[in-house]
């Protein structure tokens, strides 16, 4: 999880910019396609923390459309600086909470969800709060297409292996894993801050490309 320290100000810093961190995002649950203007294929990330992998991944595709969730207003006010800097026009904020998503996207809204660096809460007890954990994937599961996917990437090995299991246990595809991914052949990875730091460290990086079951064929 991205901490940062209190930053004076970053609630009014949202406010002033309506035109990137939407102000009232239950209003545009199934319309987001009228908020970028298109029809274009729309991905989210899942506490995308100062907003460097978002970013990175809008500049690179403006075919798609892009919303970055994160709680933490400081945080977010750290990407949306970035963000007036590129003037991107498709990528939106959302300063919400991740587990609430049915609230602010119709069902089948969403083609791709990227989880990276998650918070890995490591104590049993904690289980249910790990992103990747089956309360999660059925929000997740209910947003998305049928068929849809999630990208996750991680450093945590404990966290990767839990998540493995429960996107198998929940019946969904594991179609592509790497428990390497910097010293694998995979083109056009995007890195997050946590990324960067981590890898310089020399520590290995995991990701995997899960899909749901597409239940409207059975």
């Amino acid at each position: 999880m991205m901490r940062v320290r209190n930053r004076p100000g970053a609630a009014e810093m949202l406010a002033a910019r309506p035109e990137y961190v939407v102000q009232e995002p239950e209003a545009w649950k199934g319309r987001w396609s009228e908020r970028f203007g298109n029809d274009h294929p729309i991905h989210i990330e899942i506490g995308m923390g100062k907003g460097q992998f978002i970013i990175g991944m809008a500049t690179a595709h403006p075919e798609i459309n892009y919303i970055g969730v994160e709680m933490q207003v400081s945080v977010i006010s750290i990407a949306l600086d970035k963000l007036v800097a590129t003037e991107l026009p498709n990528l939106q904020l959302l300063h919400v909470d991740g587990s609430e998503l049915t609230n602010y996207f119709a069902d089948s809204e969403v083609d791709q969800i990227y989880l990276n660096f998650s918070d890995p809460w490591p104590k049993k007890k904690h289980t249910k709060r790990r992103l990747t954990s089956p309360s999660f994937l059925a929000v997740d599961e209910e947003i998305l297409k049928p068929a849809g996917q999630i990208h996750f990437k991680t450093d945590n090995q404990g966290l990767f292996e839990y998540s493995l299991s429960s996107f198998s246990k929940y019946g969904m595809t594991l179609e592509q894993v790497w428990l390497d991914l910097h010293e694998s052949s995979y083109e056009g990875n995007i890195m997050t801050e946590y990324e960067e730091k981590f890898s310089n460290k020399g520590q290995r990086i995991y990701r995997v490309e899960a899909r749901f079951q597409d239940k409207t064929k059975k």
